[in-house]
């Protein structure tokens, strides 16, 4: 299947988009600004962007009228408003998005502009400086990963990969995870189950957080750990009985029935790891280099904290990939494309970017920022040595075009907390996501043409 160059933007083409909704990351766009380097001049011109609360702050609007002389308006994300801006042809000039699982849903319904020949001729995003997570950006009208890009990370983590609290390892007697090979997927949740502790019924301490960004796509990196792809050749099928896929599952649904960390059967009251892991109340956390902005920023905790690389399971492979990379990408049919990129080649490659390279949230999406990552400390520079020797375990994991992260993830949640809870079979759940998530994959299959 390949996008139909020129297609007429019809409601029959965002039927998909409006079922669900765009799957979200966890990471946010907002930094402090910093000086930035001269550039083209934006003209005096408004650009629109459509982003989330937290995305852009108010401080880095005033910033960029400062800096490159674009006034920012912001409109809030919501896929329902987005698709009837397209549909109407009057767009956002950028709209935030998760690489990892947007990309590929919103290039294959042909809404998407090709920002190749703005990284041609641009001297702020050189093609050969950007880091290898953006081609989570690229999409060949069959397989991401390959052909145009059409958006850009801001920044990433490999999110498999998890840090530990080498304190409550103390306590727990567990030793620590080696610095630059992997524990098996086995190991890990043993180590989990060791370190949790409980105490008149309730969790004291999780022993382990290992939900990734999205469920969906995070057992599709399970699934790839284990040698295999949770897709078909072509992204229009899913099948959880493949012996690589049925392996990513049931370690899933034992992580959730042993209750050692947050799952949807045991929720987080704090609704994500970063409190919970500073409270000391959480051993491990798989949250990536991501969270090293928060860690960064407390100083008791700091010295305690380390990252360790992806687990792999035994007799699978070693992949360490980024299941987010959000970013911004540019609507076909956006009025002010030029001013766009401008705002463009300012967030991502300018005094944004800088920023956000010198905070430790997240790794820099251009490979020219690495020498901002924090390295004062000698924690940071050991978390950076792991780091680094993990970034040569990066691949694109690709995603389905045909359905939502977030549509997927509900069907998911609708149907695994019987199993989590030992009321169902993984053979069973197996089948049933099989069959619930292909019917959403056809529909998705029929509506792109």
């Amino acid at each position: 299947m390949h996008p139909r160059a020129g297609a007429s933007l019809s409601r029959r083409r965002f039927l998909a988009l409006s079922a669900a909704g765009a799957a979200t990351g966890a990471a946010s766009l907002s930094g402090c600004a910093m000086q930035v380097s001269s550039g083209v001049s934006g003209g005096g011109e408004t650009v629109t962007l459509m982003v989330k609360p937290d995305d852009l702050s108010p401080e880095l609007v005033r910033q960029a009228q400062k800096d490159i002389g674009v006034k920012i308006v912001t409109v809030r994300y919501d896929i329902t408003k987005l698709i009837g801006m397209m549909t109407n042809g009057a767009p956002p000039d950028l709209v935030r998005g998760v690489g990892a699982t947007d990309a590929p849903y919103f290039a294959a319904r042909d809404v998407m502009e090709d920002l190749d020949p703005y990284f041609a001729r641009s001297t702020v995003l050189r093609a050969d400086d950007l880091d290898p997570v953006n081609d989570l950006w690229r999409y060949d009208g069959r397989t991401q990963g390959k052909g145009p890009r059409f958006g850009m990370a801001k920044d990433f983590s490999q999110d498999s990969m998890f840090w530990y609290n080498t304190a409550l390892f103390d306590e727990a007697g567990v030793g620590y995870p080696p610095e630059t090979e992997p524990v098996t997927y086995e190991e890990w949740l043993e180590n989990a189950k060791r370190l949790t502790r409980r105490k008149n019924g309730q969790t004291t301490v999780f022993g382990g957080s290992y939900n990734g960004v999205s469920t969906p796509n995070l057992l599709a990196s399970l699934t790839a750990a284990a040698g295999g792809s949770l897709f078909n050749d072509d992204f229009s099928r899913i099948d959880f009985t493949t012996p690589e896929a049925r392996k990513a599952l049931a370690w899933y649904i034992e992580y959730g029935r042993s209750r050692v960390g947050p799952s949807i059967v045991q929720p987080d009251p704090n609704t994500w790891d970063g409190p919970t892991f500073q409270a000391n109340r959480m051993a491990m956390s798989n949250s990536g280099y991501w969270l090293g902005g928060l860690i960064n920023a407390d100083k008791k905790l700091a010295p305690h904290a380390r990252l360790a690389p992806a687990p792999a399971f035994e007799g699978g492979r070693r992949v360490s990939p980024c299941q987010a990379g959000t970013g911004l990408w540019m609507p076909k049919k956006a009025r002010n494309k030029d001013a766009a990129w401008r705002v463009f080649e300012w967030f991502f490659g300018e005094g944004p970017a800088k920023a956000r390279a010198s905070s430790g949230w997240g790794i820099p999406s251009l490979k020219s920022l690495r020498p901002l990552m924090p390295a004062q400390e000698d924690y940071q520079k050991r978390v950076l040595k792991v780091q680094n020797a993990e970034l040569e375990h990066f691949s694109v994991i690709a995603y389905t075009p045909y359905a939502t992260a977030d549509s997927l993830y509900a069907l998911f949640n609708q149907e695994a907390p019987a199993a989590m809870n030992g009321r169902m079979s993984v053979d069973t759940l197996a089948g049933r996501l099989n069959s619930l998530m292909n019917e959403q994959l056809e529909r998705g299959k029929e509506q792109v043409g």
